[in-house]
């Protein structure tokens, strides 16, 4: 299984791509840290350096996203979202391997 980005997601990242200049080559990284209320932060950024060793890469709706091996063991299977309302909006994961979350849904514990 992958990490994948909804539609919503996808193209959002686009949108962020374009207003910023970022080159179409360049991909969504998606990744685990340590740290958070919850033990594990989530962490999204885009690179345009990709190691076939120590990364899988994906397409999603037209996103390549890349996720280093490391990082895949805590997200297989995880569902990347965009979320807008009034009072907030941005990235909301949905990962079957998380056992415990924080309130603002950034940390997560495997």
């Amino acid at each position: 299984m992958a990490v994948k980005l909804t539609e919503r997601a996808a193209e959002e990242v686009k949108r962020f791509r374009q207003e910023n200049n970022f080159d179409e080559a360049t991909s969504l990284r998606i990744g685990v840290a340590g740290g958070g209320c919850s033990g594990f932060n989530y962490t999204l950024g885009f690179d345009d350096k990709y190691d076939e060793k120590a990364d899988s890469k994906y397409d999603c709706h037209g996103v390549e996203v890349i996720v280093d091996k490391k990082s895949a063991l805590y997200l297989d299977g995880t569902t990347v979202d965009w979320y807008s309302s009034l009072e907030k909006q941005g990235f909301t994961f949905e990962n079957p391997n998380a056992v415990k979350s924080c309130g603002c849904g950034s940390s997560f514990q495997a």
